[in-house]
């Protein structure tokens, strides 16, 4: 039973050795039976640590006294030798092996049960936690502080500053465990699940899940993630510099723990029903005042709700409702940033509340699009770091045919961390049925944005980026990627790309910043720069560029940046009712009729009616009138086959229909 050694109905009957530590080819010390008191407070980020709980380990099991090393892994799988000193670490015989799945975690206990005839295993996330606790219930085994000597650079960087991985440098526990605050991450047996309050007995978490649960942090973590309480957790089959493993050998008898994570309200009471979309008058303007989607939830209901709520996607679902997803976080750059999602339901007025849509423990989850295929499928592609910031991004996809009422097992897509996987919202299908997904191609506000590419409905995804230098932004010059971030992307007329984006803007011939415009020929190999006739957007800001169903391209952008653009150059001019030609200031929508070349029509997002308005992020407070519209956010958009046009910021829900902008 390959893989499936740690169910229920297996009991391991080998005899525990020597309380000595093993001479064997992986040096084990015995660890006592007993009982201790699981997890913490989970207060704030930490809400997965509790419910403390009192756990028995009824038998005695042997521990590896360190991680397991490159040598000793190599042994088992020499082709991994290859992957040593990958992103400048872990290169020599005696350091952590790193680069490593689950599976081939749990492949190597088998190898190794199979060269010794014993049973070898990965630890229990409670055996785990206990012969870390070595008998202790402050922070840390060592007291409320990680001393120096253990520390292996502890913060958040975007490349490893040199460190050596190098195990057992460090002073042991009282159990004569060493590394098990940091060094590498260690895979546990089971599978994340929340805690129960209930006394167990020799747990193992639930016989399924999404994630496989890692302990201990690792090398740039910052200290508070080192804890002997704090629970980390991933894709089984992802693999990174940061996450190795080490091994037990028990007879122990395993039982099925925690508890069913709870079904998320924007998962429940979802029709699973197609409506027949009523259009909206052609001819007859549209505008409905905004609204907020980012609805704070109750403090009891559980939901990890944080300060800064930002950076949303939004699509249509085929029973009528619409569904927002967006980051939550107190830093962006930490690893406590959650998806919430919420509803607009069909027939309803306002929102619901936040609740939880995706997070991968512990993990920073920058970047979030969906997308309705239009064919019964709801697609959500998402940013997934190693550690806490938003350069080294693996790709994961779900997908929902319920109207996202439940979605399909999380699925690495673009599995190595790295850059140009920073998701954007506004993923498009093409007339060729691909799937396109923009990324920034790197995390700084000028370093352009890259495109995935599915030809197969979401089952593979490929970069069109053959490692052609990046690129040199400029009028009539060409690169390798799109000139701006966060951009937007529409499939032309001729089947060319064309993207617009934040940074990178390029003179025009009168010598002014202009947005940047990128085609490619070549589906995202290579891209063409002009200057647009659109003034360039900056900091807190990220446009909408998308086709409406009536056949003009749409872009909904700023007219000026409220703190950075120089007075003399802010604002757009924009008729009024009347005719008259004046100022206007923020978010405005602009069509072309010509595939991008001119933006005839042009106009401020309000209805003139006077609002003081709270724009969330990094918008706050904001008034809006006849010649003011919102100054900032992240824009998100969608059309729904009814033709309304839905434009979300970081915190306010716009609608609106065609009739109106062109009014």
């Amino acid at each position: 039973m390959k893989n499936k050694f740690f169910l229920l109905a297996i009991t391991f009957c080998l005899p525990i050795h020597s309380q000595e530590v093993s001479k064997s080819f992986i040096p084990m010390v015995e660890i006592p039976a007993g009982s201790f008191y699981m997890g913490s407070d989970g207060l704030g980020e930490d809400f997965d640590e509790a419910p403390i709980h009192q756990v028995v380990i009824s038998r005695p099991f042997r521990m590896g006294i360190t991680e397991i090393t490159n040598a000793q892994y190599e042994s088992f799988r020499p082709e991994h030798r290859a992957l040593r000193g990958k992103n400048g670490v872990s290169l020599e015989d005696d350091e952590a092996v790193v680069n490593v799945s689950y599976s081939d975690a749990v492949a190597f206990c088998e190898w190794l049960s199979r060269k010794e005839g014993r049973n070898y295993r990965l630890p229990t996330e409670a055996e785990w936690e206990y012969a870390c606790r070595a008998g202790t219930y402050t922070l840390f085994s060592t007291g409320d502080g990680l001393p120096a000597v253990y520390h292996r650079n502890q913060k958040v960087v975007r490349d490893f500053d040199p460190v050596s991985l190098k195990v057992a440098q460090t002073p042991p526990n009282t159990f004569g465990l060493y590394d098990m605050h940091g060094n590498v991450e260690e895979w546990c047996l089971d599978w994340y699940a929340p805690y129960s309050a209930e006394k167990q007995k020799d747990p193992a978490g639930p016989l399924t899940g999404e994630f496989r649960v890692t302990r201990g942090g690792s090398h740039h973590t910052p200290e508070k993630y080192l804890r002997s309480a704090n629970r980390l957790a991933m894709l089984p089959e992802d693999k990174h510099s940061q996450t190795g493993f080490r091994i037990v050998e028990a007879d122990t008898r395993l039982n099925v723990s925690g508890t069913s994570a709870p079904v998320p309200f924007n998962q429940k009471s979802v029709e699973n029903t197609s409506i027949k979309w009523k259009k909206v008058s052609a001819i007859t303007p549209m505008f409905l005042p905004p609204i907020p989607f980012v609805v704070r939830p109750a403090c009891d209901s559980n939901t990890p709700f944080y300060l800064h709520n930002h950076q949303p996607a939004v699509t249509w679902c085929d029973n009528g409702d619409l569904l927002a997803i967006w980051f939550s976080a107190n830093e962006e750059n930490g690893r406590g940033m959650v998806v919430l999602g919420s509803r607009l339901r069909a027939g309803h007025t306002d929102w619901d509340v936040a609740s939880l849509f995706f997070k991968v423990p512990d993990r920073n989850m920058t970047g979030s699009a969906l997308l309705n295929d239009g064919k019964g499928k709801l697609y959500h592609i998402n940013g997934v770091e190693a550690s806490g910031d938003w350069q080294n991004l693996a790709m994961v996809l779900r997908t929902s045919t319920d109207n996202g009422a439940s979605w399909s097992t999380p699925k690495l897509i673009a599995p190595e961390h790295t850059k140009r996987h920073q998701v954007i919202a506004g993923t498009i299908r093409t007339r060729e049925g691909w799937l396109v997904q923009a990324c920034d191609a790197g995390p700084g506000s000028h370093d352009g944005a890259a495109v995935q590419i599915s030809k197969d409905g979401g089952k593979t995804w490929c970069d069109p980026w053959d490692g052609a230098p990046l690129s040199d932004f400029k009028e009539g010059g060409t690169g390798s990627t799109i000139a701006g971030i966060h951009a937007g992307i529409v499939q032309l007329g001729n089947g060319s790309l064309m993207a617009m984006g934040r940074g990178n803007s390029i003179r025009n011939k009168e010598g002014k910043l202009r947005m940047p415009m990128s085609i490619s020929d070549d589906m995202g190999k290579t891209w063409k720069y002009v200057a647009s006739e659109l003034p360039p957007i900056d900091g807190g800001q990220r446009l909408v560029l998308m086709r409406l169903n009536e056949g003009p391209l749409l872009l909904v952008s700023f007219t000026d940046h409220p703190q950075r653009t120089p007075l003399e150059e802010r604002g757009l001019e924009f008729k009024d009712k009347n005719g008259n030609v004046k100022k206007g200031y923020g978010m405005y929508a602009a069509l072309s009729y010509d595939e991008g070349k001119t933006w005839p029509v042009r106009k401020l997002l309000t209805d003139g009616e006077y609002r003081f308005l709270n724009g969330g992020a990094w918008t706050g407070y904001f008034e809006m009138d006849e010649n003011h519209a919102e100054p900032r956010g992240y824009l998100a958009g969608t059309q729904t086959p009814d033709n309304v046009v839905h434009i979300l910021s970081s915190r306010l829900h716009y609608r609106f229909n065609l009739a109106w902008l062109k009014k």
